[in-house]
């Protein structure tokens, strides 16, 4: 292991690479049972998860069909317009957390949130992802309005009845109070960073798995 500093944070990078460590089923990753019909015309939508580092949930999401963009900021949090660096410590009560507006019309609700859980992060962790650990690394869905949360908690119940993971789902989820968008250089990172040890071992393998997995939703 090797510890990286980067704006006030420490990173460890590890040489393990893990694609959905917490699965107990080699099946196909289940489409939600309960979704959004797609819109009949274009519509953007928007959604605000959280997974870990935000860079990884990010890149993940760009390469998404129908996604319109990825944005890294915080959410969850106490403290208007927070720094990285403050989020960093953990005590502003965010979560480091991607907003994620799409097309409704080419992708629903549900397709996202199975991206989310399938191949974006490990959904079991508890206020950690990878070598990354704190609440601010924490699962988190933050719903915008009483639809959201309907599909979402349903899709939730859905995986753990179905047992897909190992453990149970540790994903919160919470009412959107506010988005927060992050620091201009965190924005994109990990395409302007691909040669990064803490993006190649941690960032990349998410999308090569987003391609492998899930290739109807993956987009170059």
């Amino acid at each position: 292991m090797k510890r990286y500093v980067f704006a006030g944070c420490a990173l460890l990078v590890t040489a393990l690479v893990l694609t959905r460590p917490a699965a107990s089923k080699s099946e196909p990753f289940p489409d939600p049972t309960i979704d959004d019909p797609l819109a009949s015309a274009s519509a953007q939508r928007s959604v605000v998860v959280a997974g870990g580092c935000f860079w990884g949930v990010q890149a993940v999401f760009q390469h998404v069909n129908g996604v319109v963009s990825a944005t890294s900021g915080y959410s969850g949090g106490t403290v208007k317009n927070p720094s990285y660096e403050a989020v960093c410590t953990g005590r502003t009560g965010h979560a480091e957390s991607v907003r994620v507006v799409y097309d409704a019309s080419q992708i629903s609700l549900g397709r996202i949130l199975k991206v989310f859980f399938s191949v974006a992060h490990d959904p079991t962790e508890v206020n950690r992802q990878g070598p990354d650990t704190g609440t601010q690394y924490r699962s988190a869905v933050f719903y915008a309005d009483d639809n959201q949360q309907r599909i979402t908690r349903a899709y939730i119940d859905q995986l753990n009845q179905a047992k897909v993971f190992r453990r149970p789902i540790a994903t919160q989820v919470m009412s959107l109070e506010q988005f927060y968008q992050a620091e201009a250089y965190h924005q994109d990172y990990a395409n302007k960073h691909p040669d990064e040890p803490y993006i190649a071992f941690n960032d990349l393998p998410k999308v090569d798995a987003l391609r492998k997995q899930l290739p109807d939703l993956y987009r170059r």
